[in-house]
């Protein structure tokens, strides 16, 4: 399926939604550190509900180690910088969708990291700075998902 990558996630509930979001839907979940809670927090766990146990997560040390794991992936940044609408690609199994931290976005370095063309924006209405991260990750991560026809989604429950 498809990689989300949490670049410095400073919010606990918002990782602990899209942990519950990608067991969900099939995606693994990376979290590229430092992180700006401990993942034993309570909010965390809150949020997750009893699904921390049904994601598949790997934690990063830097940008620098999630870039080196992600070798020869396409990655896709969600940022306000991006380039095209994000429902203006397609998407491949294995395609890494890169969304930065609740604060800061993505740093300098992952910007440079990944090509123009696959710098993508989720539209808003003007004068608006940003959506909340897991739903952003929402959108984006069910799109890929709508494009490979819901594979894997339980018969009945999703509609191609």
């Amino acid at each position: 399926m498809f990689e989300v990558a949490l670049f410095e996630p400073r919010m606990a509930p918002n990782t602990g939604n899209i942990m519950r979001l990608v067991a969900n839907n099939g995606c693994r979940l990376h979290l590229i550190e430092p992180l700006g809670f401990d993942l034993e927090e309570k909010k965390l766990r809150r949020a997750g509900l009893d699904y921390r146990d049904l994601a598949n997560v790997t934690r990063h040390r830097d940008f620098a180690a999630f870039h080196e794991a992600m070798a020869g992936r396409r990655i896709w940044a969600i940022t306000t910088r991006g380039t095209r609408g994000y429902s203006e690609v397609s998407f491949a199994p294995g395609d890494v969708l890169l969304f930065g931290s609740e604060t800061a976005g993505l740093s300098t370095e992952a910007h440079e990291a990944v090509p123009e063309a696959q710098k993508l924006r989720i539209p808003m209405q003007p004068n608006n700075r940003s959506l909340n991260l897991s739903n952003a990750v929402a959108v984006v991560s069910f799109e890929a998902w709508r494009q490979q026809r819901f594979a894997g989604a339980v018969e009945g429950q999703a509609t191609p």
